[in-house]
C-alpha cells in the first residue's frame, strides 16, 4: 500500500470544499483523480477533515495472547523446551491447538530468544 498524499495538499483541498467548490472540481484544480476529490468532500462533509485514515492490520494481542503467562511458566521450567513441546503442552492443557510459529512470534514479543548464550 502505498504512503498517503500530504497533509498540506489535503488542507487546500479542504479549504477549496469549504469556498463552495465541488468534489471533482477542487481535485481538477489540485491535479487529483476525480474519485480522490469525490472521496475527499465527502471525508470533510462528514469528518470536517480530510485526514488520512489508519493503514494497516489493527493492532492487536492475537489468539496466544491470554496463554502469554503459560509460555512463560513453562520455558522458566525448562528453558531447552521447544517449539513443538511448547504447542503439545498448549494443546493437552488449554485445548488450543496452533502452529509453532505463532508461538515462536509470541514468546518473540515477550523478549525470548532462541540463540544460544555463551
Amino acid at each position: 500500500m502505498s504512503a498517503p498524499l500530504p497533509g498540506a495538499l489535503r488542507t487546500r483541498f479542504q479549504k477549496l470544499i469549504e469556498e463552495g467548490l465541488s468534489g471533482r472540481a477542487a481535485a481538477l484544480r489540485l491535479k487529483l483523480s476525480a474519485s480522490t476529490g469525490t472521496r475527499w468532500a465527502r471525508s470533510v462533509r462528514t469528518k470536517g477533515h480530510a485526514d488520512p485514515g489508519a493503514q494497516g492490520r489493527p493492532k492487536g494481542g492475537g489468539k496466544l495472547e491470554p496463554f502469554a503467562d503459560f509460555f512463560e511458566e513453562l520455558v522458566a521450567q525448562d528453558p531447552d523446551i521447544t517449539l513443538h513441546e511448547l504447542r503439545d503442552a498448549l494443546a493437552e492443557a488449554e485445548g488450543v491447538t496452533v502452529h509453532h510459529s505463532s508461538i515462536s512470534d509470541l514468546l518473540s514479543k515477550l523478549g525470548y530468544t532462541y540463540k544460544k548464550s555463551r
